[in-house]
């Protein structure tokens, strides 16, 4: 694994554009970032794929375990909602996909720092934006992407029990609206009826014990990129188990959405060498560790601990539950530090995508940085 400085196509703000990406910059700051790539080498590759296929199938595992122990509390899941959640996966409800952040450096094995499984972005950046930036910099090479083919792939299927389906999400942010049109418009391409909506548009009918459109249609089917533990939350969510809409992704992803799926993995799995040791707050860790609320997000509220040393973020959680990670360091390339994000699609593994900071903590501003590999 090598970090190699380029020369940005001289045309590159256009070029991403073309492709759907207008959130390239962000607070005045690049995002998209390709004054820099990452080399692998192919068998490098392998061992990603293997990981991500290893970690997909221990994470599958880890929500029967929950359920079988019955630790929702644990997981801060309400009462009401269990049911709804176990119904889901008994009836083995279909999941788009998940991404799984991995500190490696290109030898050993990857280790899981967090499995995002409900609402990963970064979808457009590692499917399409970098698969153009490699046609045009490095043809003769390949990349770790089948992203966008495996999309396809899953709506065909969908649409055999879903030939229609309503898309919502926060429009007030252009990261999300460009993750959830790109995800519409796989879906659309795929030969789906789709339907676009804020997800603050969604109504609900109480003589029909339906949720509805702004044209009063039932939405039978929904793809919500808003977090789980939000929608339970909000006046209409204890609704849910009633109306039974179709919803992706499925409500059994909520437990595997938030970080106390690590010390659930690591007591299922113990030594495992894709996982680093965890435990619940009231297990504490000895030695270097990271502090993770339960439900945080873009790297808020994380503490690091390094000997004497404390490097801490702000934000809105951390009133919850809180898990310790043993702690491991990222690798840094002349004060870069790198996170691979790395996909599942329809329970295969698909591809990766690398976010790039000045500090240990990935936030909502670190930089995507493309990849590509050769031949060993």
């Amino acid at each position: 694994m090598q970090r190699i400085e380029l020369r940005p196509r001289a045309d590159w703000q256009q070029r991403v554009e073309a492709v759907g990406m207008n959130y390239h910059t962000l607070d005045g700051d690049v995002y998209w970032d390709e004054s820099a790539c990452y080399r692998f080498t192919a068998s490098q590759i392998d061992i990603l794929d293997d990981a991500t296929a290893e970690l997909h199938a221990l994470c599958l595992k880890a929500v029967q375990a929950i359920i079988d122990r019955k630790l929702f509390k644990q997981l801060l899941i309400p009462d009401w909602a269990v049911p709804y959640i176990v119904d889901s996966w008994e009836r083995r409800e279909p999941s788009v996909y998940g991404r799984f952040d991995l500190a490696w450096d290109g030898s050993g094995q990857p280790k899981l720092l967090e499995y995002n499984a409900d609402t990963p972005t970064a979808l457009l950046e590692a499917g399409v934006v970098q698969w153009f930036w490699l046609r045009d910099c490095y043809p003769d090479a390949d990349q770790f992407n089948s992203i966008h083919e495996k999309l396809l792939v899953f709506w065909q299927d969908y649409r055999q029990r879903q030939p229609s389906l309503h898309f919502a999400g926060v429009d007030s942010s252009d990261e999300d609206s460009g993750n959830l049109e790109y995800l519409r418009d796989t879906a659309v391409q795929a030969g789906l009826q789709t339907h676009r909506l804020a997800i603050d548009q969604i109504g609900w009918d109480a003589n029909r014990q339906r949720f509805v459109d702004l044209r009063n249609n039932p939405i039978d089917a929904l793809f919500k990129l808003y977090p789980w533990e939000w929608l339970l939350q909000e006046e209409f969510g204890p609704y849910l188990p009633q109306a039974q809409p179709a919803m992706l992704e499925p409500p059994w992803k909520l437990l595997l959405s938030n970080k106390g799926l690590l010390p659930i993995l690591w007591e299922l799995f113990p030594g495992h060498p894709n996982l680093l040791e965890a435990s619940f707050a009231d297990r504490p860790l000895l030695g270097d560790y990271v502090r993770k609320p339960l439900y945080s997000r873009e790297g808020a509220n994380i503490q690091i601990r390094r000997g004497a040393s404390l490097v801490e973020t702000g934000g809105s959680y951390g009133g919850e539950s809180c898990i310790y990670q043993r702690y491991t360091p990222l690798p840094e390339f002349g004060g870069n530090f790198p996170v691979i994000g790395s996909w599942i699609i329809a329970d295969q593994p698909a591809g990766i995508g690398i976010r790039e900071d000045k500090t240990e903590i990935t936030g909502n501003n670190s930089r995507f940085i493309p990849h590509y590999f050769v031949e060993n």
